[in-house]
């Protein structure tokens, strides 16, 4: 029997439902522009003007049910009804304009218990193959049963959205229904608004039942114990989440539930630049037929991909399968979490490599976000930048910080997970003198924490962040452990920290009214 879309408006004849990988790959590449096969067999498309998301353009539609949930502002921009419903009819309008429509009728979340099924409405095979790859596909039975979706997404990327429609500020819009359970997408073909959108969804219903939404990568080792690797782009999450002696549940997007941790994706969105199979080759050996290369450069002539080139996007991206990889935890779920380990780059210089947190400390850490980025050259800037996104993942938040802060103190608490803060950034001075910590250190700091090696170590406390730093830890010099002793001039290490300690507590004013009176006390001083 023919699928149809008629309960949507929309009257296309010729619709492909999760549609096999080859068929995808002939579609693509007889009709979509820009379209080819790599050397190694993977998919390489391009996503047009733009190869990022918007996050100026993401709306959520302001209605008295959830409205007093959201925490309004730059991020959770807030839309009125009616311009939602012309959003959604110019992007029916335009997927009724097209030849064929692709639908994607699978599940978010590992948990039968909390799985949400998702429907993807969209108009290139691109789109389709990579949301097949990062949704978990429903077998021949399930989706024979699979019935009415619990959230839709209308993808009319291909088509802008007007500009003169009131709330509108560009060609883009990324708009959230939560009543209507349904995403809207124009003026923008980047395939990472669908993925992030579903996450959007999940980080607002999650809450609502106690549960906690992470943007996190998660592992777990042989004895069950669970690490959740919180960090925001450039620490590190996805190489130190690769990890030999622990099976990956998932890279990205995680619950934690009463019953433990599950992935709510069903495969992987990799950074591409500079990889190469020596540092990364877990993610440069799942490159293959069925992954979707996103705006990489390639050698017309052998199809081999060049990943050091970024002439069209700093934000290249690999997306495949998570069986794609070969040490993973299937189904892609385990027990509670034993380990937080929080990472950032600091490029300041003045965190040290590893250091334990307090529960509060830990939720100031985790509302605060915090990494820093090395500086550009432009107009003669030298030095680091401080970056902060709450909850190491602002960007796709619906609630108050601190609701998540608290749903995460309350299962640390209850499940006995210890805290971590990990610098993977710079030793021995800041970005320009020091240099960046070894990898081969950081592995042997997170091997540290998971044989429990800190727990009969000599601590010291830092004078300005409260946090205790070990003195020591196996295969990594002791000298490194202490900030202050690899700086060469122990006043300019003093200095330096005085700086982000400011940069830490004038972040946080905007949070001071929302959150609890222990978490502000365990910011530094």
């Amino acid at each position: 029997m023919a699928f149809d879309l008629t309960q949507y408006g929309i009257e296309i004849e010729n619709i492909y439902r999760n549609t096999s990988v080859p068929s995808l790959y002939e579609i693509a590449l007889r009709r979509e522009e820009g379209t080819a096969i790599s050397d190694v067999g993977a998919l390489l498309v391009y996503s047009g003007e733009k190869t990022g998301r918007s996050p100026k353009d993401k709306r959520i539609v302001k209605h008295p049910d959830s409205e007093n949930n959201i925490d309004w502002g730059d991020i959770n921009i807030a839309l009125d009804s009616k311009t939602y419903l012309i959003n959604k009819e110019r992007a029916i309008d335009y997927l009724n304009t097209r030849e064929r429509i692709f639908v994607v009728d699978a599940f978010a979340g590992w948990d039968p218990k909390y799985r949400l099924k998702i429907r993807i409405v969209c108009t290139r095979a691109y789109h389709a193959l990579f949301m097949q790859n990062m949704l978990i596909m429903p077998t021949a039975e399930e989706l024979a049963n699979f019935g009415e979706p619990d959230y839709v997404i209308f993808n009319g990327g291909g088509f802008p959205a007007n500009r003169f429609t009131p709330e509108m500020t560009s060609k883009t819009s990324i708009d959230v229904n939560m009543e209507e359970k349904e995403i809207v997408i124009l003026g923008t073909q980047y395939a990472g608004e669908m993925k992030k959108g579903v996450f959007s969804i999940m980080n607002y219903l999650m809450p609502l039942q106690d549960v906690l939404p992470m943007h996190c990568s998660a592992n777990v080792g042989e004895q069950g114990d669970v690490s959740l690797l919180f960090g925001l782009s450039g620490t590190g999450k996805t190489t130190l989440s690769a990890d030999p002696k622990r099976k990956l549940i998932g890279d990205d997007e995680h619950c934690w539930t009463d019953d433990g941790v599950f992935n709510i994706e069903g495969g992987c969105y990799a950074k591409a630049i500079d990889l190469s199979a020596e540092k990364e080759p877990d993610i440069y050996n799942a490159i293959k037929f069925g992954t979707v290369l996103e705006n990489v450069v390639y050698d017309p002539q052998t199809r081999v991909v060049d990943y050091g080139d970024t002439s069209i996007t700093q934000n290249t991206r690999a997306s495949y399968p998570i069986h794609y990889i070969e040490n993973i935890q299937m189904p892609c779920l385990a027990g509670h979490s034993k380990n937080i380990i929080f990472l950032t780059c600091d490029a300041f210089g003045v965190l040290p490599p590893v250091s334990r947190l307090t529960p509060e400390q830990a939720s100031y850490h985790f509302i605060s976000g915090y990494t820093a980025k090395v500086a550009g050259t432009e107009m003669g800037v030298t030095e680091p930048e401080a970056t902060f996104s709450a909850n190491f993942g602002a960007a796709f938040m619906m609630w108050h910080p601190n609701r998540y802060a608290e749903l995460l103190a309350e299962k640390m608490n209850k499940h006995g997970a210890k805290a971590w803060l990990v610098n993977t950034g710079w030793t021995g001075g800041a970005y320009g003198t020091g240099s960046r910590i070894k990898l081969r250190y950081t592995r042997a700091m997170i091997d540290a924490i998971h044989n429990n090696s800190f727990d009969n170590v000599e601590m010291v406390q830092d004078d300005h962040f409260g946090f205790s730093i070990p003195t020591s830890c196996p295969d990594v010099p002791s000298e490194l452990l202490i900030p202050k002793n690899t700086w060469a001039n122990g006043d300019d290490y003093e200095a330096t920290k005085t700086k982000l300690v400011e940069l830490f507590v004038n972040n946080f004013k905007q949070f001071e009214s929302g959150v609890n009176a222990e978490i502000l006390a365990a910011g530094p001083k």
